[in-house]
């Protein structure tokens, strides 16, 4: 069966993401699949007892529209203590089904057509999507390789009356990189006096590393007053396919997400809800992520010492950045799926992160993973 009239699509460059295609390939070929970014461990036993226990206890109805108040105020609890910064779990805080969708639907509560929102690539994928489908404009500015900083002076250069949002990302995807307090200083100074939005996606806010501290939004007083803050429990908990998440916003800001939050998704999960609850009150529980992620990435790097591939080591996240220029002048994307199906190992190519495509010769590997399925990795990517 097929629609009789005519369809103009609304997103009219955009097909089937890199990470299915690139999963799909790894399942294809049987390779390693270090593509996508999920753990392949499990998340705690304790929390599954939690949920288990809320749903045998008949808290399977809506939960409120803005989330749990018991989670929201555990939540403005473990805001205050990480980053002094006070958000009322009334008005302030809203419960989201994932990441991914509290980004949409601030954009959508936001972004009015013609609206200019500037965005920092390499770009998490579903950043310009959300801009259009809304009538955004969206403005690119390239970060700049090796470490993947902000050029303050550039961003100057492309706010004026229609910049209506600045995206930020820190911890990045895909790069690893942070932003440092004197990145959040700059960013102040440039929206001072200004009617620009922040949305700042943090949801890899507990992987971070080299003693370094997140630099949340949430910490820069006069940031937070215009900022969007998002974050997630699947990135924290290893458990992202239950898709929760968070955002925190002054309110009136607060006020126009609801709007739209009520009518996208209106609420989320309500046994997960009151189990994270419960789960955060014991702060070990994401505190220890630093050092956890870092013995990964530590340990998955040093067995990539030994191959022809140039990197330096991610400074947050689960994802670590390679170079290959010194091994082939392919396209990223054709080296990509080469190595996926003659060295039986799946990555994402950084070049799909552009929107122009910029091919810099880098990949991204996940190294969410155990260190059998890391060490097998690295040992065909050292054949190479």
């Amino acid at each position: 069966m097929k629609f009789p009239g005519e369809i103009t699509s609304k997103l009219p460059k955009t097909g089937t993401t890199i990470f299915t295609v690139m999963s799909k390939l790894a399942n294809d070929v049987g390779a390693t699949n270090l593509s996508q970014g999920f753990p392949d461990y499990s998340s705690s036993k304790d929390l599954f007892h939690k949920v288990h226990q809320y749903m045998k206890k008949g808290f399977n109805q809506y939960a409120p529209m803005p989330g749990f108040i018991g989670l929201r105020e555990t939540i403005a609890e473990k805001v205050e203590k990480m980053y002094a910064a006070k958000y009322n779990p009334d008005t302030e805080i809203t419960i989201t089904a994932g990441g991914t969708l509290a980004i949409y639907t601030a954009i959508s509560a936001l972004i009015h057509e013609g609206d200019e929102v500037i965005v920092f690539e390499p770009a998490y994928d579903s950043y310009v999507p959300s801009i259009e489908l809304n009538g955004g404009i969206p403005v690119y500015i390239q970060l700049k390789p090796p470490d993947f900083h902000i050029d303050w002076s550039e961003v100057r250069k492309m706010v004026n009356p229609r910049t209506r949002m600045i995206i930020i990302n820190t911890p990045h995807n895909p790069t690893g990189s942070v932003m440092s307090a004197a990145d959040m200083k700059e960013l102040e100074k440039l929206t001072k006096n200004t009617d620009i939005v922040i949305l700042s996606d943090e949801v890899y806010e507990h992987i971070i590393f080299d003693n370094r501290e997140h630099q949340s939004v949430c910490r820069f007083p006069k940031l937070a007053e215009r900022s969007l803050v998002v974050f997630s429990f699947g990135k924290t908990f290893h458990n992202t396919g239950w898709k929760m998440g968070y955002v925190l916003a002054p309110e009136n800001l607060m006020k126009e997400y609801r709007k739209a939050h009520q009518y996208i998704v209106f609420t989320c999960n309500t046994p997960i809800q009151m189990a994270l609850a419960d789960y955060l009150k014991d702060e070990n529980n994401y505190l220890n992520l630093p050092e956890f992620y870092q013995q990964k990435r530590d340990f998955f790097n040093s067995l990539l010492k030994k191959s022809r591939f140039s990197f330096l080591p991610s400074a947050g996240t689960y994802f670590q950045l390679v170079r290959y220029d010194g091994i082939s002048k392919e396209r990223d994307t054709d080296f990509s799926v080469r190595i996926t199906k003659e060295n039986k190992v799946a990555s994402i190519p950084v070049s799909v992160f552009y929107h122009e495509g910029v091919d810099n010769k880098y990949i991204r590997f996940c190294f969410a993973k155990s260190e059998k399925v890391l060490q097998a990795a690295a040992e065909e990517l050292c054949k190479i």
